[in-house]
């Protein structure tokens, strides 16, 4: 058995050898100013490749954030209320490691993450049975989750009687097709990935996602980078067709979504 000290060399030597390679990892994107990221605000020459066809120009190395991510925080940041220095109380489904750190230090006791198998977030949750009370939330944010949950309509009625009537959601979700669709019996994770086109997948969503986002609870407007971002901005920041729309909901009226069903 190896004592602490010979169990230390190697792993100061590990340690070592991974900031060499992250160093030249990182080398090609440092040094230009071709890209920033909104998120933590540095320049680099390019985003590195992301995911597991490798796509290019998707993410920060210095912070991580995705096309998604960057779209969503320059959202966040221009088009809504959510940093104005007010009290809130947010609930982040399955938070993105380089949004989660700059929301909570922004929200403090009003942030709130959850997941249902994560073991870093603050709350181990199942979207579809959020157990916190009716309009408790002043703000939501639900980024590519609503696309693993097999009964995404419960969820977004949960997501909808947990927000507070004056407050508003931003869903996202990668829009792939002209009509949802889904299929229970695939359940095995290979078949998945190739009729979903990833394994843990249980639906592509079509352009009628605003149909089901209204009829189980919200008001929907969809935003496109173009909408509030110059051509210059999009290609700086990286905002590529990858980073889909923003579903920006607030909640309607249950008496008035009674009297339309």
């Amino acid at each position: 058995m190896l004592s602490q000290g010979q169990k230390f060399i190697p792993n100061l030597l590990y340690r070592y050898l991974r900031n060499i390679r992250n160093f030249a990892r990182h080398m090609p994107y440092r040094w230009k100013r071709d890209r920033f990221c909104p998120v933590c605000e540095k320049h680099s020459a390019l985003f590195a490749p992301f995911g597991f066809d490798a796509r290019e120009d998707a993410q920060c190395l210095r912070c991580g954030a995705l096309e998604r991510d960057r779209f969503a925080w320059l959202y966040f940041r221009r088009k809504t209320n959510l940093f104005d220095g007010k009290q809130k109380r947010m609930l982040h489904i399955a938070p993105e490691p380089a949004l989660e750190f700059r929301l909570r230090k922004a929200l403090d006791k009003g942030y709130l993450n959850a997941d249902l198998f994560s073991k870093r977030v603050m709350v181990k949750m199942d979207v579809t049975g959020i157990y916190y009370p009716d309009d408790h939330f002043d703000v939501i944010f639900c980024s590519h989750v609503l696309e693993h949950v097999k009964d995404d309509e419960k969820a977004i009625r949960e997501l909808s009687r947990v927000l507070n009537p004056t407050g508003w959601a931003v869903l996202m979700v990668p829009v792939k097709a002209e009509v949802t669709f889904e299929d229970a019996s695939v359940i095995d994770p290979e078949e998945r990935k190739r009729v979903f086109g990833q394994e843990d997948h249980v639906r592509i969503y079509g352009k009628d996602f605003v149909d089901r986002v209204k009829k189980n609870g919200f008001n929907v407007t969809v935003v496109h980078p173009a909408d509030f971002l110059s051509a210059e901005e999009v290609q700086l920041m990286g905002i590529t067709s990858f980073a889909g729309e923003v579903f920006f909901c607030t909640k309607i009226d249950p008496a008035v979504r009674k009297k339309t069903i």
